[in-house]
């Protein structure tokens, strides 16, 4: 059970990021127990994460400001693993570098900074850039997976369904043009068909069997020489 001098600060802080937001961060408690904070932090440009939605929580304990909390990522990223506690000055993992006047925002900020970095630290993974680039652009889709994702984060699932429906329109449109080509050459292809076919008629008409012409000029023959066999 949260004290109450800590639900009194998390309520604080969290009106705080209501009146002013953090640029590329978004954080709001779990309805069902305020020392659970759902975040987002969005990819900066001109880095690997460019794009990117990541998606995580953050643990506080009852006795917070006092005490640090627990940091984790769930979508994958190329950085953090997955579900696992975050080593960073601003978590669990130093409670001897906390400083109370530390707030969520802050916590939030310094998460995102640490990201781009690539210091190795306790729940880290190494990554290729475009292993980074390829979740980013992944990351939305996954977390859109996620009941808890969309009942925290409604207008990102907004976005992603506009997406998906820009994506789905540009599909149609091209196969729209598409369609006119193919059957153009299909017809092409029937009219080069029926060309050969009736080529291949007018040999076949038009050449006479030798025994034909043969017989022919040989009745001929016969019949003018008939007059002659008569004198």
């Amino acid at each position: 059970m949260a004290e109450r001098a800590c639900v009194k600060r998390l309520q604080k802080e969290y009106r705080a990021l209501c009146k002013e937001p953090v640029p590329h961060i978004l954080a709001r408690p779990n309805p069902n127990d305020i020392l659970e904070w759902h975040y987002v932090l969005e990819g900066s440009e001109g880095t690997p994460f460019a794009g990117g939605i990541y998606y995580g929580k953050v643990k506080f304990p009852s006795d917070y400001p006092f005490k640090p909390p627990g940091i984790s990522m769930i979508t994958p990223n190329g950085r953090f693993a997955t579900q696992k506690r975050i080593c960073m000055s601003m978590s669990d993992f130093h409670p001897e570098t906390w400083n109370p006047m530390w707030s969520v925002s802050s916590i939030l900020t310094g998460l995102l900074s640490f990201m781009m970095d690539n210091s190795p630290t306790t729940g880290s993974v190494s990554t290729t850039v475009a292993e980074k680039q390829r979740l980013a652009r992944a990351s939305l889709a996954f977390n859109c997976k996620s009941p808890m994702f969309r009942k925290m984060f409604p207008e990102y699932v907004e976005q992603y369904n506009q997406l998906q429906n820009a994506e789905k329109l540009n599909s149609d449109r091209l196969a729209e043009k598409e369609q006119p080509h193919a059957a153009s050459e299909t017809e092409g292809k029937e009219k080069e068909d029926n060309g050969v076919l009736d080529k291949r008629n007018q040999r076949h008409t038009s050449k006479i069997p030798f025994w034909l012409l043969f017989f022919i000029f040989s009745v001929l023959c016969a019949i003018m020489a008939l007059p002659l066999l008569l004198i």
